[in-house]
């Protein structure tokens, strides 16, 4: 089969690769029909994050089940399903838990030995602790098999981010950051009740989604000066819920300082020089709360599920761009140079 590999920065090829088999019981092999590239991906494109030549990449996709081991009881050949970012056992304390990012078992898709999402085919490992059944009637609808493709990563993600900072019915919520992420975490705010959002951004095809989502108000400002205007905003206080979506210095550093005291922050940006914008003595002084984390999004898709199949949230639109397989290099490309927000992949 074809699959995307990672063979040094900005040297991504799709190429032939052994086919995905059944080597435990527990395994399926499912039939891609839709993947994407993630904001995070780009770490690895860019060289930021190390991978061996010729590894998998890819961790968002949802197909058709082709192949079931003897050991699988919830999922037949035919079953339309998605598959979180991380696969898990679905039977240790932490994945009773929820916590399934840290399941013993558990690993990324794309890491070392494992298939990667942006392929043909995936063989998925533990599927019935992974995997989630989707009505086979959306496989002939393309906008929501694209909106429950979100249910992968980035629209868990992003509540996460939102569970983490704290979002209840009548809160205060700045975001910051306009990626997928960023813009799913908008969405997340206004599904849990936030009554006024904040988007920080300054593109405007995202800040424009942002406020489809249910943004308020937007922030084109960076630094000192996004501080400054989102504590105009609010009367010279902060936000009582920050979502931060970057993962940079910057980005953390600003959302300590658009915190109002007592608020919280719910943290999913990828850690990339974001550690040293952290003054925990500031965030001590101010009682601010810092929550998130990679996020377990096996356990939020039952509850996001049926808002995206009833249209309640549509998370869609954070796919501007739409290619197939061939067309993985170019895609990488389009997300580095910010002309696209996020690839959709049509196998």
């Amino acid at each position: 089969m074809r699959a995307t590999v990672i063979h040094a920065p900005h040297d991504i090829r799709v190429q032939e690769v052994p086919d995905p088999a059944i080597q435990q019981p527990t395994d399926v092999v499912l039939r891609v029909l839709r993947a994407c590239i993630c904001g995070s991906d780009l770490w690895a494109y860019r060289g930021e994050s190390a991978r061996k030549p010729g590894q998998r990449i890819g961790h968002e996709f949802l197909g058709i089940v082709e192949e079931a081991g003897c050991g699988v009881n919830g999922f037949a050949v035919g079953d339309l399903v998605v598959a979180p970012f991380v696969w898990s056992d679905g039977t240790c304390a932490y994945c009773a838990e929820g916590l399934t990012t840290s399941c013993p078992q558990g690993g990324f898709w794309g890491s070392v030995g494992s298939d990667g999402g942006q392929g043909e085919a995936v063989r998925v490992p533990f599927a019935d602790g992974t995997l989630v059944k989707l009505p086979a009637a959306a496989a002939s609808d393309d906008r929501l098999l694209t909106a429950l493709l979100a249910l992968s990563d980035v629209l868990g993600t992003g509540h996460h981010a939102a569970v983490g900072a704290g979002v209840k019915p009548g809160s205060t919520v700045a975001v910051v950051g306009d990626g997928a992420v960023g813009l799913c975490g908008v969405m997340a705010a206004k599904r849990l009740g936030a009554e006024r959002i904040i988007a920080l951004g300054r593109h405007t095809a995202r800040t424009d989604i942002a406020r489809t989502f249910g943004a308020t108000d937007v922030v084109a400002e960076r630094g000192e000066a996004a501080v400054a205007a989102v504590r105009e905003l609010l009367g010279g206080e902060g936000a009582q819920a920050v979502i931060e979506a970057v993962g940079t210095e910057q980005s953390m550093r600003t959302a300590v300082e658009i915190t109002r005291d007592g608020g919280s922050i719910g943290y999913v940006g990828v850690p990339h020089g974001s550690g040293t914008g952290l003054d925990l003595g500031v965030m001590f002084d101010r009682n601010i709360a810092l929550r998130g984390g990679v996020a377990p999004v096996r356990g939020y898709i039952p509850e996001l599920l049926p808002d995206v199949l009833s249209g309640a949230i549509d998370p869609s639109p954070v796919f501007d761009l739409a290619i197939g397989l061939d067309d993985v290099p170019a895609g990488y490309k389009a997300m580095d140079e910010r002309t696209a927000l996020k690839v959709l992949i049509k196998p």
